[in-house]
């Protein structure tokens, strides 16, 4: 009778061993990256004839929900298109007017959908991150590389990309004596915090 009792409880055990361990796989480690905008800069980098214009843009908000074991990640990261600045008040004018058209199309978005490679919970990784790049009123599919670094509760990443405006209908606002590139360098340097909730994969917060 007892080694039957015994037997009993060891395949209780057993049974919630296997119960625990599967409540485990059915769910994910989500962490949301929430973008400081004080601590974000976007920059570009146009060359022409005579010399590179340097300029800036301004983040508007960003928020990044991402799951570590998956690759997983979903949000937004806008960019106030009207933010736009060189220096130089009269390219800025032409810029705004006739290149991003940005009082029509207030805002420079990405979207991303997937992220190639592993990101480390902690310390650095090296990735791709694909998704949709949206622009002068028109979505595009691209895939950047990143440069992320996690730390107990922030984060930090580098993302230089190349935006060819002209091929993706954009005015190149050249002119006789001014002759620019077709295509505009673009650096993100972002940080923020970084929050972790773990939720069933079927889950849709």
């Amino acid at each position: 009778m007892i080694k039957k009792n015994r037997r009993w409880v060891l395949n209780g055990l057993e049974l919630l061993a296997w119960l625990s361990l599967a409540a485990l796989s059915a769910t994910a480690q989500q962490t949301t990256l929430q973008f400081d905008p004080a601590q974000t800069s976007v920059k570009y980098t146009l060359g022409d004839v005579l010399h590179t214009v340097h300029g800036t843009f301004q983040l508007d908000h960003g928020s990044l929900q991402f799951e570590l074991s998956s690759g997983k990640i979903s949000g937004e990261i806008v960019v106030n298109a009207k933010s736009g600045d060189s220096g130089s008040g009269m390219r800025d004018r032409k810029m705004h007017k006739e290149v991003l058209e940005s009082d029509r199309y207030p805002e420079i978005a990405f979207r991303p959908d997937r992220v190639e490679g592993s990101v480390a919970g902690q310390g650095k990784s090296s990735v791709k991150i694909h998704g949709i790049f949206s622009i002068h009123g028109v979505d595009r599919e691209i895939e950047v590389p990143a440069d992320v670094e996690m730390t107990p509760g922030h984060w930090t990443a580098t993302v230089h990309f190349t935006v060819p405006y002209a091929k993706w209908g954009m005015k190149n606002p050249s002119t006789l004596f001014l002759r620019v590139e077709d295509s505009v360098q673009i650096d993100l340097a972002a940080a923020g915090t970084a929050t972790e909730q773990t939720k069933a994969p079927n889950s849709t917060q």
